[in-house]
């Protein structure tokens, strides 16, 4: 998901998300899910695993919250490279269904779960199944 970036000028007020399946619709010869069963057969194959790191947004919407702290992202994929994150418990989160690690040895543990950042977390709850649902009607209209 990308996002415009306010503009006063032309009334945006705050960031609209902009969808286009798998970041690249207009290059894609195949429905993106031929692409995803693809990596899905390869990973099997090769036994590894897939992370998803949000390296974006964390502690509130627009004009609260602030860009994340890259040297936890680091540690994180020091965490990934030498196995430590394959070792921890994890836990589900409500809206995605995402396996998160519990812990991370040198990064704070509401980082790895950016909605214990927020004040509001009845905000960002409504804010994800908003995007959840961005993501589910964009895979139907492809």
């Amino acid at each position: 998901m990308r996002e415009k970036k306010i503009n006063s000028k032309v009334g945006i007020k705050e960031p609209v998300p902009t969808f286009s399946a798998c970041f690249g619709a207009a290059f894609l010869p195949l429905h993106p899910t031929v692409y995803a069963e693809m990596l899905a057969e390869k990973m099997k194959k090769h036994n590894c695993n897939a992370w998803l790191i949000n390296t974006g947004w964390s502690g509130g919407k627009y004009g609260i919250g602030k860009v994340s702290i890259i040297i936890f992202y680091v540690v994180i994929f020091d965490c990934i490279h030498d196995g430590t994150l394959e070792k921890v418990k994890t836990k589900t989160s409500e809206v995605f269904g995402l396996h998160i690690p519990e812990h991370c040895p040198g990064v704070a543990d509401n980082i790895l779960f950016p909605k214990n950042t927020w004040n509001d977390p009845v905000y960002i709850y409504k804010k994800n199944n908003k995007t959840k649902n961005f993501y589910r009607l964009d895979m139907k209209r492809i």
